[in-house]
Parts: C-alpha cells; sequence; structure tokens
C-alpha cells in the first residue's frame, strides 16, 4: 500500500528508496509522486528565493584602508535534476535559516577575498563592477552546492578613518575649482554665444517671420480650400443622409405595410374563425332548431296533406256515390219523362192538331207571363188618347197580331182554330 503526494511549484519532492534495496532517487519539481509505505522516504526542499545580506567588516583593501562593505543577493535552488540532487545531498533536512547560513557565509568569503585585492576607488566608483566580479567568483562554488545566484548588488560601503570623506574632500576641491574656471569660460563663450545667437536670432526671426506669413497665407488658402471641401462633404453627407433617411422611412414603411397586412391576414383569420363560430352557433341556436320545427311543420303539413286527400278522396268517394245515385235517379226521371214525352208524342200522333193546339194553348200563359214580366214593377198604364174608341182598336190590333206571333214562334197557325177565330175575328 501507499499514497499520493503532491507539491506546489515553489517546493520540490524527493522522493526515495524502494523494493529490493533500491537506492534510487526521484524529483517532482509541482506535480505528484507515488511513495509505498515502509519502503518510500518523502521529502521536500524548498524552491523559493532567498534573500541574503553579506557584510564584511573593516577588510583592508589592496591599499591597507579599512573599510566595511554590505550588499544584497537574491538566490535560490535550481531545478535541474542533477544540480537539484546537488542540493539535496547538501540541505535536504535543513530549514531555510539553515540553507541562508551556509550559503551567507560563502558569499561574505568571497567577498572578503576580493575586497583584499582592489583599491577604495575601484570599490566606491565602480559597484556594478564589483558586484559582478563577486557574482562571477562565488557562481562556481555556490553553483556545487545547487544554488543560482539571481543578483548581488553592492548596498554600502564605509570606514571609520574617515577615508572615503577625505578623498571626497579633495575630489570635491579639485571639482570645485574645475567648476568656477568652467563658468567663467562659460560666461565669455555665452557672452559670444549670446550675440551670435542674437544675430542668428534676428535672422531667424526674419527668416520665421517670412516664413510664418507665407505659412499663414498658405494656411488660410489651405482653410479656404479645406472649407469648400468640407461643406462639399457636409452637403454629399447630408444629401446622402437624407437619402439614407428617405431609404430607412421607405423600409419602415414597407416593415409596417408588412406588418399590417399580417395583422390583417390575422385579422381575417380571426374573422373568418369567428364567421365560422357564428355560424356553428347559428347552425346550433337558429338552423337545427329551424329545421326541427320546419320537419315538424313538413310532417304536419305531410299528415295534414295526408288528411286532406284521404278527406278528398272520402269526400270524393261521396261525391262520386251521390253522383252515382243522382245520375241514377235521373237516369230513372230522364227515362220517366222520356216515356212520358214518347207516350205524348204517340198521343199527339193520335190526336194530330188537336194536340198541338192543346199544347200551344198551355205553353200561351207562360208566354205571356214573360212578356208581361217588365210591367210587373209597372203601377199604372196611361194611355192618352182623346179617343176612347181608340182604345179598343188598339186591344183588338194586339189580338189580331197574336196567332202571326205565335206561328212564328211554334209554327201552329192558330187561325185555322175556329174558337180563336171568333176571338181574334169579332167581326165574324
Amino acid at each position: 500500500m501507499g499514497s499520493c503526494h503532491t507539491v506546489g511549484p515553489n517546493e520540490a519532492l524527493v522522493v526515495s528508496g524502494g523494493c529490493c534495496g533500491s537506492d534510487g532517487k526521484s524529483y517532482t519539481v509541482g506535480g505528484w509522486a507515488w511513495a509505498w509505505w515502509l519502503i518510500t522516504d518523502i521529502q521536500k526542499i524548498t524552491l523559493e528565493i532567498m534573500t541574503l545580506q553579506p557584510k564584511c567588516e573593516d577588510v583592508e583593501t589592496a591599499e591597507g584602508v579599512a573599510i566595511t562593505v554590505t550588499g544584497v543577493a537574491q538566490v535560490k535552488v535550481m531545478t535541474d535534476n542533477e544540480l537539484l540532487g546537488y542540493a539535496c545531498e547538501q540541505f535536504l533536512g535543513k530549514t531555510v535559516a539553515e540553507i541562508k547560513s551556509v550559503i551567507l557565509q560563502t558569499l561574505e568569503g568571497h567577498l572578503r577575498s576580493i575586497l583584499g585585492t582592489l583599491t577604495v576607488e575601484q570599490i566606491y566608483q565602480d559597484r556594478d563592477q564589483f558586484a559582478k566580479l563577486v557574482r562571477e567568483v562565488a557562481a562556481p562554488d555556490v553553483g556545487r552546492m545547487g544554488i543560482e545566484i539571481l543578483s548581488f548588488t553592492i548596498k554600502d560601503v564605509y570606514d571609520k578613518v574617515d577615508y572615503l570623506s577625505s578623498l571626497g574632500k579633495s575630489q570635491t576641491a579639485a571639482v570645485q575649482r574645475d567648476a568656477d574656471i568652467g563658468v567663467a569660460e562659460a560666461e565669455r563663450d555665452a557672452g559670444i554665444r549670446e550675440a551670435e545667437c542674437k544675430k542668428e536670432m534676428m535672422d531667424v526671426k526674419f527668416q520665421a517671420d517670412t516664413r510664418m506669413a507665407d505659412s499663414k497665407r498658405e494656411l488660410e488658402m489651405q482653410k479656404a480650400a479645406f472649407n469648400q471641401e468640407v461643406n462639399t462633404k457636409k452637403a454629399e453627407a447630408q444629401l446622402a443622409y437624407e437619402l439614407q433617411a428617405a431609404k430607412e422611412q421607405q423600409k419602415i414603411r414597407l416593415e409596417e405595410i408588412e406588418i399590417e397586412v399580417v395583422q390583417r391576414k390575422k385579422q381575417i383569420t380571426i374573422e373568418e374563425k369567428e364567421i365560422l363560430r357564428t355560424d356553428k352557433e347559428l347552425i346550433a341556436t337558429v338552423r337545427r332548431p329551424a329545421e326541427a320545427e320546419a320537419y315538424k311543420m313538413q310532417q304536419l303539413a305531410e299528415a295534414q296533406k295526408i288528411k286532406k286527400v284521404l278527406t278528398a278522396q272520402a269526400e270524393a268517394e261521396k261525391i262520386k256515390r251521390i253522383g252515382e245515385a243522382e245520375a241514377g235517379s235521373i237516369e230513372a226521371v230522364g227515362k220517366a219523362e222520356a216515356e212520358k214525352m214518347r207516350l205524348k208524342a204517340e198521343a199527339y200522333q193520335q190526336y194530330g192538331e188537336a194536340a198541338k193546339t192543346a199544347l200551344v194553348l198551355e205553353a200561351l200563359p207562360k208566354i205571356a207571363e214573360q212578356v208581361a214580366a217588365p210591367l210587373r214593377r209597372t203601377n199604372e198604364i196611361v194611355i192618352l188618347s182623346g179617343d176612347g174608341g181608340r182604345v179598343t182598336g188598339e186591344v183588338n190590333r194586339l189580338l189580331a197580331e197574336l196567332p202571326v206571333s205565335v206561328n212564328a214562334l211554334t209554327g201552329v197557325d192558330l187561325s185555322k182554330i175556329p174558337l180563336l177565330q171568333k176571338m181574334t175575328n169579332p167581326q165574324a
């Protein structure tokens, strides 16, 4: 059995040991490794930057001047497997303070040995070169420990016998002297140069004014051209804007029309659905009841029709039977009348003219009745005549004309009947 171990990018994991007495080692930087229980050893070493401050006090230089030098160094354990193995051999199991102490002593030793080969002026005036020299000399030794010097700088250099300050004073005096001479020469040169500069300034000013006037003129011309171009572009932009705005407005209007068309289609669809709904509602509420009522009325009408047909058929049958009975009766009456007429005809034939006269005489009252029918509504008849005998003459004339009329109507000549002859001809 075993377990998994992990480390961050600022640490290295060292796995040593194994089965069958193996002395192999594996290094893992910022990852994980598997370790068997009891037979595998797990250790960690830091890879973080370590800051050291080496300090050498009262170290004599090549001129025998005792000075004190302090520096700042940045070091770290290298991650190359071979160099990391060197560092593990030297520092595995030690604390960071212990590691710093070993490296610090190494750097201070090299710093002390280098100070003995240089003068104060070399150390003080060229600190970067001094620090580079220390780094180059110390790098092989600390590299064999698996340590890399990232940077080394000299922080401070001073002494207790005021050598550096005296050196600074003499240098300061020389610098001050040189500075005064330089100031005088500079003032002289400055006067000459000032006059030359004034002349050059006037020339330059004139040329500058000329160029300024030319530039101003060109500027105005360019401004005018620019303004014209700007105005043209503005006009074109305005026209393009208005054209684009019109196009956009047209697009918006087209979209609005499309929306209105879609809305209208939807409205039409809704109206069609409403019409269908109303139609179904009318069918359910009006048409179906109306159809039912119409069917009811139709059935009632059919029943009434059948009733009337049956009634008419019964009535027709009744009338037929009555007609047949009346026809039989009429036939019997007709036969009786015919028999009567036959008998009359036979009697008339037997009696001859006497029978015809009898018939005419029987018909005369009826004829007289029909002729006198219009006179029934007459209350009285007044005959205007001054001669009383004339009235009698009119009556006689009417009686004389009567046989002619009867003969014309019936073909019977009444003038041949003796009785009527006496009536129509009283004088005979």
